[in-house]
């Protein structure tokens, strides 16, 4: 959009050095480096796995807090997303580069036994390829077209940049982290094993629609613990934020103005890693420019605790789950819908 209204000197320059801080480059996310070809169309359907991770140093193994699929049908102009539980125990495959033998874990350690490179050093791109592979045997999605890592400390500069964001609130919550005035609630002395360490007053979202400013949409996006639901209504949230980002990121204010659409894109390569089986962001962003925002559809999968005796082992799947990881697998995720209106999110 910059360079077709010549705003700029230079703007195919300046696209790529940005995009290029996101692009994963040589450190594959979904697959043999070596074999991603560049597409000369991306075409539907089309499967994209998204992770969400907390800003970690490199000597740390990183859990992915978030995992988020985005499937996109032949026809290229949905998009629906389904969430993974943080929590659920499943089977992990074994993992050469790492040496993991594989077993049963809750799914957001996937990363964590994927990323070890040695020396005490963790690459999360490598991580995510464990992820993939995990999600690809729970769901029998047998690859993923693109991937992304999320990291949850750069972006919030993207929303920022973006000047905050409006979003619906569904419920009341409580900050399990912060205070209503964005600092971080003190901790209880002596107890930093406890499950919940935090005292003083709470920032609280109430129900209504709000321009939320980025560490108000980043904090309310993160909280489960005080949900009625847990995480499955963080969830939710975290689809609600998706659709409220991609329709705020097209708003006139930001396309029409090339020196906000530069800034967020800059902010994305301190944030965003990006997998295109071969073809880079720009050429994704073409490809799905056709997507209207109002018509990504939310998606809930039901679920419950797992319990071994009166031990919590992680969450389970319920329902007619494998039922909707075929017609993801089919491209008929609408019609099961139609049979399933209990999977639609209605406060999406």
């Amino acid at each position: 959009m910059v360079v077709s209204g010549g705003v700029l000197v230079g703007g195919n320059a300046l696209i790529s050095k940005y995009t290029g801080a996101v692009d994963a480059g040589s450190g594959s996310l979904i697959g043999d480096p070596a074999a991603a070809t560049a597409k000369s169309e991306i075409k539907g359907p089309l499967n994209i796995l998204l992770a969400g991770i907390d800003p970690r140093d490199t000597k740390t193994a990183p859990l992915s807090d978030s995992i988020i699929v985005a499937h996109i049908p032949e026809s290229m102009d949905q998009v629906y997303l389904f969430s993974i539980p943080r929590d659920l125990y499943v089977e992990i495959p074994a993992f050469q580069a790492t040496g993991y033998p594989g077993g049963r874990s809750k799914i957001n350690a996937a990363m964590s036994f994927g990323s070890s490179v040695g020396n005490g050093e963790h690459d999360v791109k490598q991580g995510f390829q464990l992820l993939a592979k995990t999600v690809t045997k729970l769901t029998g999605i047998k690859t993923f077209d693109a991937g992304a890592i999320i990291n949850f400390g750069g972006f919030k500069k993207i929303v920022e940049e973006m000047g905050g964001v409006t979003m619906t609130i569904d419920q009341d919550v409580k900050s399990e982290h912060l205070q209503p005035n964005g600092k971080a609630r003190p901790r209880i002395p002596g107890c930093d094993k406890c499950a919940h360490p935090y005292t003083g007053p709470q920032k609280t979202y109430k129900k209504g629609t709000y321009h939320l400013q980025a560490w108000e949409a980043l904090d309310y996006v993160r909280q489960r613990y005080t949900l009625p639901n847990g995480d499955y209504d963080r969830q939710r949230h975290q689809q609600q934020f998706i659709k409220a980002m991609a329709k705020q990121a097209m708003s006139k204010d930001v396309v029409s103005n090339p020196t906000k659409l530069l800034a967020i894109i800059e902010a994305a390569g301190d944030s965003l890693t990006f997998d295109g089986g071969g073809n880079g962001v720009i050429d994704w962003a073409m490809a799905l420019r056709g997507v209207n925002t109002d018509d990504m559809t939310s998606i809930k999968l039901p679920g419950g605790g797992l319990f071994d005796g009166g031990k919590y082992l992680g969450e389970k799947l319920s329902g007619d789950y494998e039922g909707f990881f075929q017609a993801v697998r089919e491209d008929r995720i609408a019609p099961f819908l139609l049979d399933h209106p209990e999977y639609v999110n209605v406060n999406s």
